[in-house]
């Protein structure tokens, strides 16, 4: 039987704290009640809304990479990334900066009423997966990776998050495979691991799972996460 359940553009965020000394990253415990991976640990993240087409400028080689295979506009990728980071965990990604006229859900009015404007300058575009046939839900996830630096709020305040995850706190990366994860954000923590050791590669990994070997294909990489920003 034909997998018909819809295929949703989806963007995730992965927060990486003290790179060079105890690297950590921000992760949070799906409800057990929730239709998706319930009671599973995973990075903030979530579907592409409408409202994410904003248009928002983002750096050429990520343009790029976002680009390949994909319909979706790169600028709404990196724009949900960044919602659904400050709606999960209350942690924003932006410049400073007046946003009159944010788009009407609570969560841009929200990030605009702390002052700042979202800022894609340093996301870096890591993974790619697609959920695979049989799920009650299906996404086509970009996983981006930003280092902690960038973040404009305190990074132990959670107060402002929704209520979507729970137990948010920073995992020391050496110990984040220990908890119950999907199997994707294993993959996931492997080649951040590759990353810190081994320097970013050239091309971003795609779990496609459209086919029984559930192929693995590259695309072109962005930038590494340590390269000077070009603001």
């Amino acid at each position: 039987m034909t997998d018909k359940t819809a295929i949703r553009d989806a963007a995730t965020v992965i927060v990486l704290r003290d790179r060079d000394t105890a690297p950590a990253i921000l992760m949070g415990q799906r409800g057990a009640s929730a239709a998706f991976m319930p009671n599973k640990y995973v990075f903030p993240g979530g579907a592409v809304d409408q409202t994410d087409d904003l248009g928002i400028p983002i750096p050429a080689p990520l343009s790029n990479a976002l680009s390949q295979n994909s319909a979706r506009a790169p600028a709404a990728l990196a724009a949900a990334a960044i919602r659904e980071l400050w709606e999960e965990t209350g942690q924003v990604l932006g410049r400073n900066g007046p946003w009159p006229a944010p788009p009407a859900p609570q969560g841009w009015r929200g990030f605009a009423a702390t002052g700042h404007i979202p800022d894609a300058a340093n996301l870096d575009f890591v993974f790619r997966a697609v959920t695979p046939a049989g799920n009650s839900r299906r996404f086509d996830a970009r996983f981006f990776l930003v280092d902690a630096i960038h973040i404009t709020t305190d990074l132990d305040d959670f107060s402002n998050a929704e209520d979507e995850l729970s137990h948010l706190h920073w995992v020391p990366l050496s110990d984040a495979r220990a908890l119950d994860l999907p199997f994707v954000t294993e993959v996931v923590l492997a080649e951040i691991s590759a990353r810190l050791k081994n320097g970013a590669p050239d091309t971003v990994p795609f779990f496609r799972n459209d086919d029984e070997a559930h192929l693995v294909t590259r695309l072109r990489g962005t930038r590494p996460l340590d390269q000077e920003d070009q603001r």
